[in-house]
């Protein structure tokens, strides 16, 4: 309310000053420039203005959104502090003073540039001949976003460019400068930017400035055909006119015959516009030249280029496939000449040397064999078929194979629907042709097919080359350019992961079969249209927007942050290609760096300058550079890449023959040479403008489900929905989940319920209560009912208390296995305090290690044992026992309450300092009071075997001694497999629970243990699907289940019951849902739930959760963190990365 801050103005010091500052806070007001992240920026730097302080208003009323929008929390204020955004820029100048620099909203944004109008509009005002100055952006062309200047003065537009160029960065240069007689203003006085003028662009037709010498002439008319524009303005920018990389690649082939230097596409990208590149061509800008692409002699025997060296190795390898078949199929309407096409084809096959031919081998090495024209014939048999067998035809027909040594690497074959409905499918073999040749084939074929109609050969111009000349000249500058082009490709991929793909469904086969199938979603026009938009805005191009989609999916995918995918280039770099088939296309590893939780923005800026490096080294053959970093070959996957990437048009129409109209028509092979190629198409409305995305992913069948698949490609969605919309969104924030899922997953994760009311000693004396009469433990001879059980752990707690034992204190036992061990957990129970279990078993060292961390106020053991070092009160069992059992055994009145820490128990660090959890008496109940997955209750019988160090260790005591059952102790310290098959045939034992492999080994060694024991749980390790297949085939009365539960989590928190014939050819066994009243969450590094299927970090919660380490606050810090999916205040852990190992049903 009223000024936040006043600035004085001293006589003088207005006089030629460019604008006059705010000033300073008023006391007890403060003043923050701040920036996206609400951090500090330094003097000079323009951000964002915040005022806090006594004069800041409550908020809007009636208005609670806006209110939490404007006013925010104040990080550099007390606890509670409020600021509030103004949405003002401004700066603090070297005086301390505040400059105001104008309205937030008026921020502009332009090809990924935050722009400050008024910046620019004081630069202009620095003109001694400007009087006012406004700079907007304008979109007169639909997509074709530019800056413009409007000044009031007596000046020229060159004179302007050259005034601010000299003043401001290269993107704060306007593009066009509107001189005025005034600004037009509102009746109000502001600036009617609606009424400013759009830029006279007539001097140059279309496109903006005309040029003005001969070298931008010609670099427009190059521009103008390159991009199949009337003409072109020497300020506008190839790639917002409809310019991509393939394209920025012929453009240099075209300046290097026009110009006569070698430029790259790094330089396109850098300079995209006639005025910057013709400047650069001025300067002696570009590469040296290299030699022009000419017919040359040819040897005897003519070698393969690298790329069909490749594939005739694999044919060699692997004997002939259809894998490398490239089928092109065009449905023909109208009147056919069958014979008139047949020539054709025999003519287009005589144009270009690669479609006649074959490479046979002597000595083991290949070589071209190219038959001469006059032995050349192409037979076009013709084939009835329905619309309901094209299909089945089109498949069987594209599958079939070449002999690459004998064989033409071209098949044609005509199939009749109808007298006026046909379609010519024509089979290409890799080695001689490529997805690109297909445009300049079916030219050559209209061609062709019209001369042959009219009866007449066709009148073409012949090809300056052939492939033969390709292949020499592609020798000849690898032999000089090769070195440096690996050097790069060894620094750029140096330990490239062997693998990164989206974690399979099934486990990959040792030779990929390339089997594959495909699935296609897409995406709608207005997130067509904003992605262009986002590529013009930042300089890139929609392949390397797709790019940076791929990359992130997949590491939000699991995949990780290092993403390889492979893209294929033209390989077309000499303008002599242009109108050739062949095998020229080559293949470019783009590794993706999606590290540090970046923004997509950012990302798109890493993949900008790995494509623009890798374009710039894209001679070296794919072949060549596998043999150059010589990773680990495999026959089950593509080497440096398993994920390939393609963008283009949807709807690229087929050219007509004659007065035939064509239409392709898409073969379906149902073969991936990848784990995963996503193809990106572009649709186009009649005005040329953005009308969807069509995304298909081709996917091998060996590793991915279906649905799988379609999951994949329903998160691309979302994601590129989320990129087009929010582009500064870091990438592991940017939601890949539909609502449904998420409700689904958090369901997934576990209900929650109320816990038990009493702590253990409670809930122990009311079972005790309930069958004093009842068996309680078993020991060698001995049986302790649930009343003397009651009664002794009585007289013990009273003994405790007595020697200064209080609620909450801890209480060390060291007591070897045994009813008194039992007794002793209760006593300390009932006594308030928690219990640390100090196994015999242990080093001494290692014990009093514990002691030191523990500070008990007691330690309970026996005359027997060793002693340890402390300074607790000791009670011996032994040396105590007249003394305890004088004590009454009525119940204390001390005891647990849920809340309160019942144990400490200790596990291994990795620092090799054993780490204490503190669980709470809740935290141990809830393994098994409450859950019913294991059969709780009298009728049962529970083996106590495990080490008493264990967190299964209280499952074993408790789980029975709640419920009534009977808890039999195995005597001795050691888990001895004899043994536990004797105790479960004398007394029996009718629950079991052991580590997997102490479980694999009974069933190996002791099957008939298994015989009358009604169930029984594996956990600590992997489970064996084998030995759960044999134990619930040879004993069908077990019910097995598999667990899983870090001891931060007291026991088991999930469980999976594994059904009869489940385990049976399974790959793993899963460890299934959480228990009732505990909670298990897969999460991603930024705490969001992923998706079905996705590897993530295990984090528990619930009932079960540990108090934390004790004496650990910075490592309980870091590992119990605030769970954002339970109700304030709860927490969860961390426990287990690369949960897809592990999968959780």
């Amino acid at each position: 309310m009223g000024f936040t801050t006043v600035f004085v103005i001293e006589p003088g010091a207005a006089a030629g000053a460019a604008s006059i500052p705010v000033g300073g806070p008023l006391a007890g007001k403060h003043a923050y420039v701040l920036d996206a992240n609400l951090e500090l920026v330094a003097p000079g730097v323009p951000g964002e203005l915040y005022v806090a302080g006594h004069g800041l208003a409550h908020g809007y009323i009636g208005q609670s959104a806006l209110t939490a929008d404007r006013f925010v929390a104040n990080p550099y204020g007390p606890a509670g502090a409020r600021m509030y955004r103004t949405g003002d820029l401004a700066r603090w100048n070297n005086q301390g003073a505040l400059e105001y620099l104008g309205r937030g909203d008026e921020q502009i944004k332009l090809r990924g540039f935050r722009i400050e109008p008024g910046e620019i509009e004081a630069a202009l005002m620095a003109h001694p001949a400007v009087v006012q100055a406004a700079a907007v952006v304008r979109e007169d062309r639909p997509g074709d976003k530019r800056l413009v200047a409007y000044v009031v003065g007596e000046t020229a537009p060159e004179e302007l460019r050259r005034h601010v160029a000299a003043r401001l960065p290269e993107h704060l240069v306007p593009s066009a400068f509107v001189v005025l007689d005034a600004l037009p203003r509102t009746v109000n006085g502001k600036l009617d930017r609606r009424a400013l003028p759009a830029p006279d662009d007539s001097t140059s037709g279309e496109g903006g400035r005309a040029p003005r010498n001969p070298a931008e002439e010609i670099l427009c008319g190059l521009f103008a055909d390159n991009l199949g524009l009337a003409s072109v303005g020497i300020d506008d920018n190839f790639f917002h006119r409809g310019g991509h990389s393939l394209r920025a690649t012929k453009l240099t082939s075209r300046i290097r015959d026009a110009f006569g230097v070698r430029l790259g596409v790094r330089e396109i990208f850098q300079h995209p516009t006639v005025a910057r590149l013709a400047e650069l061509i001025a300067r002696g800008g570009g590469d040296e030249e290299r030699p022009a692409l000419v017919a040359a002699e040819r040897p005897a025997l003519l070698p393969l280029s690298s790329a069909q060296q490749r594939l005739w190795f694999l044919d060699q390898l692997e004997g002939p496939s259809p894998t490398y078949n490239i089928p092109l199929a065009v449905r023909l309407t109208g009147a056919l000449d069958a014979e008139a096409l047949r020539r054709a084809l025999v003519d287009v096959v005589g144009r270009h040397e690669s479609l006649r031919t074959s490479f046979p081998s002597e000595a083991g090495t290949p070589h071209q064999a190219i038959r001469p024209l006059a032995a050349t014939d192409l037979a076009l048999p013709v084939t009835p078929v329905t619309e309901e067998s094209l299909p089945q035809v089109l498949a069987g027909l594209s599958g079939t194979t070449f002999d690459l040594s004998t064989d033409l690497p071209i098949r044609a074959d005509l199939l009749e629907l109808s007298p006026e409905q046909h379609v010519l499918l024509v089979v290409m073999h890799h080695i001689a042709s490529d997805g690109w040749s297909n445009g300049p084939l079916l030219r050559d074929l209209a061609t062709a097919y019209t001369a042959r109609g009219a009866g007449a050969a066709p009148d073409w111009a012949p090809l300056p080359v052939q492939y033969a000349d390709y292949t020499l000249w592609q020798r000849s500058l690898l032999t000089t350019d090769e070195e440096r082009q690996a050097a790069y490709w060894r620094q750029q991929l140096a330990e490239l992961p062997e693998e990164a793909t989206l974690p399979a469904d099934r486990p990959r086969p040792a030779v990929a079969s390339y089997r594959g199938a495909t699935h296609q979603v897409t995406a709608p026009a207005s997130t067509h249209a904003a992605l262009t938009g986002l590529a013009r805005e930042t300089g890139t191009t929609l392949f390397m927007v797709a790019q940076a989609a791929v990359a992130t999916l997949l590491s939000r995918c699991g995949a990780g942050s290092d993403v390889p995918i492979g893209s294929p280039v033209a390989g077309r770099t000499d303008q002599a290609l242009d109108d050739l088939v062949g095998f020229f296309v080559n293949t470019l590893v783009l590794r993706t760096d999606v590290g540090g939780d970046p923004t997509f923005r950012e990302v798109l800026g890493r993949v900008r300058e790995t494509d623009l490096s890798a374009w710039a080294h894209q001679d070296l053959p794919f072949d060549r550079l596998v043999e150059v970093l010589n990773p680990e070959r495999s026959a089950s996957r593509h080497p440096l890449f398993q994920v390939m990437l393609t963008v283009g048009d949807t709807a690229v129409g087929a050219p007509g023959l004659g007065d035939l109209r064509a239409e392709f028509v898409a073969p379906e092979l149902r073969i991936a040479k990848f784990d995963l190629t996503f193809a990106f198409g572009e649709r186009r409305a009649a005005d040329g403008s953005p009308d969807g995305l069509d995304i298909t992913v081709e996917y091998a069948t060996d590793l991915y489900a279906p649905e799988t698949i379609g999951r994949l490609l329903d998160r691309m969605l979302l994601l590129l929905e989320c990129a087009a919309t929010a582009p500064d969104s870091r990438v592991g924030a940017m939601a890949l989940l539909h609502e449904d899922e998420r409700a689904l997953l958090t369901a997934w994760a576990g209900e929650p319920t109320a816990g038990p009311e009493l702590g253990l000693d409670g809930l122990f004396a009311g079972q005790a209560a309930r069958s004093p009469e009842a068996t309680a433990l078993v020991f060698e001879d001995q049986v302790v009912s649930y009343g003397e059980l009651d009664v002794w752990s009585n007289r013990l707690a009273r003994h405790l208390t007595g020697r200064g034992v209080r609620p909450g204190d801890l209480v060390g036992v060291h007591v070897e296995r045994s009813p008194q061990m039992v007794a002793a957990l209760l006593a300390v129970l009932k006594a308030g305090a928690g219990y640390t279990m100090l196994d015999p078993l242990f080093p001494v060292e290692r014990l009093n290690g514990v002691l030191q961390q523990v500070a008990p106020a007691a330690l309970v053991t026996q005359s027997h044992l060793p002693r340890l070092a402390t300074e607790a009160v000791v009670v011996d069992l032994t040396a105590d026992v007249a003394e305890v059992s004088g004590l009454s055994g009525t119940a204390v009145e001390t005891g647990g309450s849920p809340e309160s820490v019942a144990c400490v128990m200790f596990t291994s660090g990795s620092t090799g300092l054993p780490k204490g959890v503190m669980a709470s008496h809740r935290a141990l109940a809830a393994t098994f009071v409450g859950p019913d997955y294991l059969a709780f209750g009298p009728e049962q019988t529970f083996l106590q075997c495990s080490p008493v160090s264990w967190d299964a260790f209280a499952l074993e005591v408790f789980g029975p001694l709640l419920h009534g059952g009977v808890c039999v102790l195995q005597p001795g310290q050691h888990t001895d497999p004899h043994l536990i098959a004797e105790l479960v045939e004398r007394h029996g034992i009718t629950s079991l629970q052991m580590s997997a492999s102490l479980f694999n080994h009974m069933l190996d060694e002791h099957p008939l243990t298994l015989a009358h024991v009604k169930e029984a749980m594996t956990a600590g390790e992997a489970a064996s699907p084998s030995h759960t297949a044999r134990a619930l085939a040879g004993h069908p009365q077990l019910h097995l289940l598999n667990g899983y539960g870090p001891a931060e989590s007291m026991g088991f928190t999930t469980v999976f019951v594994i059904e009869p014939g489940a385990a049976a050819g399974a790959a793993s066994i899963p460890v299934g849902g959480p228990l009732a009243g505990k909670h298990a969450y897969v999460l991603d590094a930024n705490l969001e739930l992923v998706a079905p299927g996705v590897p993530g970090e295990l984090y528990v919660a619930g009932h079960g959760l540990a108090h934390g380490y004790i004496g650990q606050s910075a490592l309980t810090a870091d590992r119990f963190v605030a769970n954002p999916y339970g109700p304030a205040g709860a927490r969860i852990t961390v426990r287990r990365r690369a949960w897809g190992s592990r999968r959780c049903s």
